[in-house]
């Protein structure tokens, strides 16, 4: 019989929704878990009506104060879904109290708190994790598993954009527009995931990033009289007051990897026509791949190594077969998934290492999520001097 793990959910809202559903469900599908999810207690601030998200969201307890949630003995781990600047202060008491912990991405709102988390982890010597859910997609891990299998051979270059249109004038003064509680814009929120994907599927690390450009176009908001009650915008309301905007809505810049490739990042909240196109293209000397989180059940594979008379682009269903990553778990070939099973499959993972096995797909913990927070920081700089910046300079 499998163990169980009596979990905390620090935070609520879009994110909250997204993990409550993962624990909810991944051991009614992942049936040969070691160890099962226990949802023990969720936290909210009180104005969030935190009962009323614990009892619609399958929480056996409701609490107000994150630090005696998080010393409660009964808790076994410990998974944070705040605004990014609150990050930080829980997952730095879970670990000095020896649980292991979880945050959403990116793994804090600056480099500072990245910094001293990914030291306390290794301090403390506890699991961490971050929640990069793409990595968990069939067709993103599928890619990744290829690369790893030499099909593209020496890696070229890498072109990723995540582009969204959410972010227009009419869209209120969200935690997401204030630099005090999201650290950045569009760039911690959307280029976190497409470096952390470019790292994970090709193995690389990034040397130099240059070409930089941070742009705010939307100076300034309404500030809201209600935050968002689902999705990023959903149920939030404006006022009559004008509120300034201290992050990026856009952000372009260049990279060298260390094996030589070279890479393109773009992110922007303001790319009308574009609702969640999360991808990539992978170009190398044997072959490509490229992504689109918009169209996430396929992945487009070219083997330069086949007949050039029948070369071509060959779109991969990456929900059938059970060769495919996760997709024995689910539902028969080609009932394809959705945005919420790559929260269930990263849940399974977890409770994996939790027990003490390996999952198939590599997880990335804080040191790792910390190398990404990296890249970010250095993109900024480059933006704000118009000059290269080397890895090595950006400790």
């Amino acid at each position: 019989m499998a163990k169980t793990c009596n979990v905390a959910l620090i935070g609520q809202g879009f994110m909250g929704r997204t993990h409550s559903n993962a624990y909810l469900n991944v051991a009614k599908f992942f049936t040969d878990l070691p160890m099962v999810p226990v949802m023990h207690t969720s936290y909210g601030l009180e104005s969030e009506n935190p009962k009323i998200f614990a009892e619609r969201w399958g929480w056996k307890n409701a609490a107000s104060d994150w630090k005696a949630v998080i010393r409660n003995e009964d808790i076994q781990f410990v998974d944070i879904v705040t605004p990014n600047d609150m990050h930080m202060p829980p997952a730095i008491e879970a670990m000095q109290a020896g649980k292991p912990v979880a945050t959403e991405k990116p793994i804090a709102g600056t480099l500072a708190d990245a910094r001293a988390m990914a030291e306390m982890a290794k301090k403390s010597g506890v699991k961490t994790f971050v929640w990069y859910n793409y990595r968990r997609v069939p067709a993103v891990a599928l890619a990744h598993q290829l690369v790893k299998a030499g099909k593209l051979g020496r890696i070229f270059h890498i072109r990723c954009q995540y582009l969204q249109e959410w972010g227009g004038p009419a869209t209120p003064l969200l935690w997401r527009f204030q630099k005090k509680y999201a650290g950045s814009g569009a760039h911690g929120d959307l280029n976190a995931h497409i470096v952390d994907m470019a790292r994970f599927v090709t193995g690389d690390e990034i040397v130099e990033v240059s070409g930089a450009i941070a742009e705010t176009f939307i100076k300034e908001r309404v500030i809201p009289t209600q935050g968002s009650t689902g999705g990023i915008t959903a149920g939030a309301k404006g006022s009559a007051q004008m509120g300034k905007v201290d992050v990026d809505d856009a952000v372009i810049f260049l990279t060298r990897f260390k094996s030589g490739a070279i890479g393109s990042f773009e992110a922007s909240r303001l790319a009308t026509g574009y609702l969640n196109r999360n991808g990539f293209e992978i170009h190398g000397e044997k072959g490509a791949l490229r992504f689109n989180f918009e169209d996430m059940n396929y992945l487009d594979y070219w083997d330069a190594t086949a007949d050039r008379k029948v070369q071509g682009w060959n779109r991969i269903m990456a929900t059938s077969g059970e060769n495919h990553p996760y997709v024995k778990y689910w539902w028969p070939d080609a009932h394809i998934l959705g945005y919420e099973h790559g929260f269930v499959n990263e849940a399974a993972d977890i409770m994996r290492v939790l027990a003490g096995e390996q999952p198939e797909v590599p997880l990335p913990d804080f040191q790792d999520a910390y190398e990404t927070q990296r890249v970010l920081e250095a993109a900024l700089l480059a933006a704000e001097n118009r000059a290269a910046v080397k890895m090595s300079e950006v400790k």
